[in-house]
């Protein structure tokens, strides 16, 4: 079974929203094919996106991290499917807003459903910590290029990431950082594309395992995990099981 360069577990969108945000940004991390954009779509859309597509639609659970020395990938799915054994679904109710410079599906008011997702995002990032390796140098310098506060600070020090527990905010990003007059017509073609997504809220039922199979490779669905215990693999599910 080879073994990818980093692992993540994400939350992917259900259909429509997968369907909708896999065609805004070009990709389908499924398949890891690319997406051509549809009639009349603004040309400036496949520099917008650059970034997230990169990472398959998703709202990061547990970052990225690369496998610990002596863990292994079937581990890894065990756990996860344990997790979503013991997660129940909900439902999150989203919004379009710009978070810190970038472009997102991010919880509406909903203090039910907040509370839920720190609940399951926390869940991630504890009952996954054996598996992850220490971030390296680099990773960790590249997170402290945008000054951290010292709380920050602490959670990179301890979960290899600045931004879990009362840190976390639940996004699906869906544009690089843009300013200006980019990020007022990306913001309105976002607004457009999300109206009819907007008018339910978005179940979540299941959690999903991406890895990127070599560093700088976009990343790929491995494995949905229903909460129900159905699953359903992806093109990187090569890199969870070693019978393959």
């Amino acid at each position: 079974m080879p073994q990818a360069y980093r692992y993540a577990l994400y939350l992917a969108p259900p259909a429509p929203w997968r369907e909708a945000g896999n065609a805004w940004l070009g990709r389908c991390p499924e398949t890891g094919l690319a997406i051509a954009p549809g009639a009349g779509a603004d040309p400036r859309q496949a520099d917008w996106t650059s970034d997230p597509r990169h990472y398959g639609l998703h709202a990061t659970l547990k970052p990225p991290f690369c496998l610990k020395a002596g863990t292994g990938a079937q581990d890894l799915d065990l756990a996860v499917r344990a997790l979503a054994a013991r997660t129940q679904p909900f439902d999150a109710p989203l919004q379009c807003r710009a978070l810190r410079g970038f472009l997102a599906w991010c919880l509406a008011d909903d203090a039910q459903a907040h509370a839920r997702m720190q609940a399951l995002a926390g869940d991630a990032v504890r009952s996954l910590d054996p598996w992850r390796a220490p971030p390296s140098a680099a990773e960790l310098e590249r997170r402290r290029k945008a000054p951290l506060a010292p709380e920050h600070e602490a959670m990179l020090q301890r979960w290899g990431y600045p931004y879990v527990f009362e840190q976390f905010v639940f996004h699906i990003t869906l544009s690089n950082k843009l300013q200006g007059q980019a990020l007022e017509d990306a913001a309105r073609q976002v607004r457009a594309m999300s109206a009819p997504l907007l008018r339910a809220p978005m179940p979540v039922n299941s959690v999903s395992l991406y890895v990127q199979p070599r560093a700088q490779a976009p990343f790929l669905v491995a494995r949905h995990y229903g909460f129900d215990g159905a699953t359903a693999d992806g093109a990187g599910a090569v890199y969870l099981d070693e019978d393959r």
